[in-house]
C-alpha cells in the first residue's frame, strides 16, 4: 500500500485558496527558470516602456544582482504596487487576447521576481519625482521618494533565496552569464534602433556587450545591428530577405551554404520582433537549406515574421518563446520560398571565408619578424654570401637553377582578355587532374572540377524534372497499407504525392492502397515510406520525404555522371565549365554543401609576399 501523503490528511481532502505568496512562487516557477529569464522578462518590459538605451549589470552570474536600467516613460508612485500585483499590466485591456503588440502582457514577471528574490524598483515618469519600492519574498514595503532619472531602474538582488532549492539546478556562474548575453543579443537583434550594453560587475565593471542605437532604413538599421551581434563575417556572407504573402512578410539575412556551421548556433528566429524557438519555423529552415547542406551542418540566419496579431498566437506558454500559427502551412511555404528563391538569385556566389581560409592555410606564421630582402640595409648593392652566390649570379645561371624539369608541365592557356573580366575569369591551367586556375580581372579562382560540375548535372536533371514530371512504376499488385485514424490525414494531400510520383487511393476504413511509387527509387518499402510521411507531418505540418529521396536519388546520379578527378581537360572544355557555373543557380557549393570554388583577390595575395 502507498504511503500516507504528508502534505493531505487522513480525512475527506479540503480544497484550500492559496495564498499570494505561494501563488507568486509557482508563478515563478515558470516565468523564471534562470537568471536569464529574469533577464529576459525585465528587458522586454523595458523595450514596452519605449526606452532608447537600456543597460544590464550583473553580478555571479545574476545570482546575485540583476540591474536593468531604462529610460523609458517610467512609472507614477501610485502605480509601483499595482506593477507587483498578479495579472496587473498596462499592455492589454483584457478584452482581445488576439491583438497582442507588446512583448509582455501577462502581468506575472514583476510579482514572481518579487516572490523569490529582493526587488527594489525605482522609477520617475518625465516632470515628476522618483519613488522607490522594495520587495522581499513577497513581502511588499511602503512607497517611498528618492533621486532617480527619468525611467526605470529595477534591481534583482539573491535570486532564489526564498526557494534555497531552485539554486541547485543552476549551473556554473560563466554558464549563466554566456545565457544572460544570448538573451540580451536576441533582444538587440529585435530592436536595431535602440542601445544596448551588458556589464559584468562581479569585480570591477566589465562591458561584455555593446551594441549603440542604429540609424537608416530598416535593412540598413538591421544589418548594422545583425554586425554588431553576429559579427561582420555574417552580413558579408548573407542575402538579405524581403519577401510578402497573404499578409505575412519576412525580411532578414540568410547565410550562404558555403557559410555554414557545425551547430544551429547561429540561428534567429522572430514573429512580430519577439525571439521565439518554433519548430514549425526551424523545420522550414531546414527545408528551404536541405538542398544544399549536409545534415551535419547548419545555415546561418536572422529571420523576421511578421504578420496580424490576431493570425498568431503568443499566449502559448508563460516564457513567450513558442507561437502557433492559424496557418501554419501559410508560414512555412513563406519561408522555404523566399530563402530559396533568394540562393537561386545568389547564382554562383560563394562565402568569403573560403578564401579567409585559403590565405590562412597558406600564411606562415614566423616566430620572428620577417625582414625581406629588399629591406635591408644597402639591398641596392650587391651582396655576396661565403660560398660566392647572391645577386650578381649570372643571369644565365639564374635561368638554368629554374629550367623546367623533365615529365609533363601543366598547360598554360592563353586566353582572350576578356574572359578575366568575367566573374569567374579565364582558365589558364589544370593542377593535379582536379583544379582549374582561372584569372580574373583582380585576383584568381581555384575550381574543383568534379565538385562544380556534380552541381551543374544535379541542377539539370532537377529541371528535366520539373519540365517532364516523376515518371511513376505501377506496381503488379497494390501494396495495402493499414494506417487506423491517420489514413485520412495522407489521403488529403494524396494530389501532392501524386506529382511526385506516388499515387494512393482509399481501400477501405483507415486503409490505403499504394498503385504507383517513384520509377526512380527502384523497389521501396511502401508502408515504411508512407508510415516516414506521417511522422513528418505530425512533426513540421508538412512533409518533403518523397522528394528527399528522390533529389538524393538525383544527387547520386550526379555524382557518378560528372567529371572525375583525374581527367585531364581541354582548355576549351575548362572555359565552358567557368560559363555554365556562372550562368546556373547554387553553383558555388556541390550537392553535399562544399564549396566549388575559392576566389583570392590579387591584394591578399601580394600581402602574402610582403607586397603592400
Amino acid at each position: 500500500m502507498a504511503a500516507q501523503h504528508p502534505n493531505i490528511s487522513d480525512t475527506h481532502p479540503v480544497i484550500r485558496q492559496l495564498d499570494e505568496t505561494a501563488i507568486n512562487r509557482i508563478a515563478a516557477g515558470e516565468v523564471v527558470e534562470r537568471p536569464a529569464s529574469a533577464v529576459k522578462e525585465l528587458v522586454e518590459n523595458a523595450i514596452d516602456a519605449g526606452a532608447r538605451r537600456i543597460t544590464v549589470e550583473v553580478a555571479h552570474g545574476g545570482k546575485s544582482l540583476i540591474r536593468v536600467t531604462d529610460d523609458g516613460c517610467g512609472m507614477h508612485p501610485e502605480d509601483l504596487p499595482l506593477a507587483l500585483a498578479r495579472h496587473a499590466t498596462s499592455k492589454i485591456d483584457g478584452s482581445d487576447l488576439l491583438n497582442i503588440r507588446s512583448f509582455g502582457f501577462r502581468g506575472e514577471a514583476l510579482p514572481s521576481l518579487g516572490a523569490v528574490g529582493r526587488l527594489k524598483i525605482s522609477s520617475r515618469v518625465a516632470g515628476g519625482d522618483g519613488h522607490v519600492l522594495t520587495v522581499t519574498g513577497g513581502a511588499m514595503a511602503a512607497v517611498k521618494p528618492c533621486a532617480a532619472s527619468t525611467g526605470t531602474v529595477v534591481e534583482l538582488r539573491d535570486l532564489f533565496f526564498a526557494t534555497p532549492a531552485r539554486l541547485k539546478f543552476l549551473r556554473s556562474e560563466r554558464a549563466e552569464m554566456q545565457a544572460i548575453a544570448d538573451i540580451v543579443k536576441r533582444l538587440a537583434m529585435a530592436e536595431p534602433g535602440v542601445g544596448f550594453s551588458l556589464i559584468d560587475v562581479t569585480d570591477a565593471p566589465r562591458v561584455t556587450f555593446r551594441a549603440d542605437p542604429e540609424q537608416g532604413d530598416l535593412f540598413a538599421a538591421l544589418r548594422g545591428r545583425l554586425a554588431t551581434v553576429m559579427g561582420r563575417e555574417f552580413t558579408d556572407n548573407a542575402l538579405a530577405i524581403d519577401a510578402e504573402r497573404e499578409g505575412l512578410r519576412l525580411i532578414g539575412y540568410a547565410g550562404l551554404p558555403t557559410y555554414s556551421r557545425g551547430a544551429a548556433v547561429a540561428q534567429f528566429l522572430f514573429v512580430n520582433g519577439r525571439p521565439v524557438r518554433d519548430k514549425l519555423l526551424i523545420g522550414a529552415l531546414r527545408g528551404a537549406y536541405a538542398d544544399f547542406l549536409s545534415r551535419d551542418r547548419h545555415p546561418a540566419v536572422a529571420l523576421f515574421l511578421d504578420c496580424p496579431p490576431d493570425r498568431v498566437d503568443v499566449n502559448v506558454h508563460p516564457a513567450k518563446s513558442e507561437v502557433r500559427f492559424r496557418d501554419p502551412g501559410l508560414a512555412r511555404g513563406l519561408i522555404v520560398t523566399a530563402l530559396r528563391h533568394a540562393l537561386a538569385n545568389a547564382g554562383h556566389r560563394a562565402s568569403t571565408t573560403l578564401a579567409d581560409a585559403t590565405l590562412g592555410a597558406f600564411r606562415a606564421e614566423p616566430s620572428v619578424a620577417r625582414v625581406y630582402q629588399m629591406d635591408r640595409a644597402g639591398a641596392s648593392s650587391v651582396q655576396r654570401s661565403p660560398q660566392g652566390f647572391g645577386l650578381a649570379e649570372p643571369a644565365s645561371g639564374f635561368a638554368a637553377a629554374f629550367a623546367p624539369a623533365t615529365g609533363r608541365v601543366e598547360e598554360v592557356l592563353e586566353q582572350p582578355d576578356e574572359m578575366s573580366h568575367r566573374p569567374l575569369g579565364a582558365a589558364r591551367a589544370q593542377l593535379h587532374e582536379n583544379y582549374i586556375i582561372a584569372q580574373t580581372a583582380d585576383g584568381m579562382v581555384i575550381v574543383d572540377q568534379h565538385a562544380a560540375h556534380e552541381r551543374l548535372v544535379y541542377e539539370k536533371l532537377k529541371r528535366q524534372m520539373a519540365e517532364n514530371g516523376v515518371a511513376s512504376q505501377a506496381l503488379l499488385i497494390p501494396e495495402i497499407v493499414n494506417l487506423g485514424g491517420d489514413a485520412a490525414q495522407l489521403l488529403d494531400m494524396a494530389d501532392d504525392l501524386a506529382r511526385l510520383g506516388l499515387v494512393i487511393e482509399p481501400f477501405g476504413p483507415g486503409t490505403v492502397a499504394v498503385r504507383e511509387t517513384p520509377a526512380i527509387l527502384g523497389p521501396i518499402n511502401a508502408e515504411a515510406m508512407l508510415r516516414d510521411i506521417l511522422d513528418e507531418l505530425d512533426d513540421l505540418g508538412s512533409t518533403t520525404t518523397v522528394q528527399a529521396r528522390i533529389e538524393a536519388i538525383l544527387s547520386r546520379v550526379a555524382c557518378h555522371g560528372s567529371i572525375r578527378s583525374g581527367r585531364q581537360m581541354r582548355g576549351e572544355e575548362m572555359n565552358a565549365l567557368l560559363r555554365e557555373m556562372e550562368a546556373t543557380p547554387h553553383s558555388g557549393q556541390c550537392n553535399h554543401g562544399r564549396p566549388t570554388y575559392v576566389e583570392l583577390k590579387l591584394s591578399d595575395i601580394e600581402r602574402l609576399f610582403g607586397r603592400t
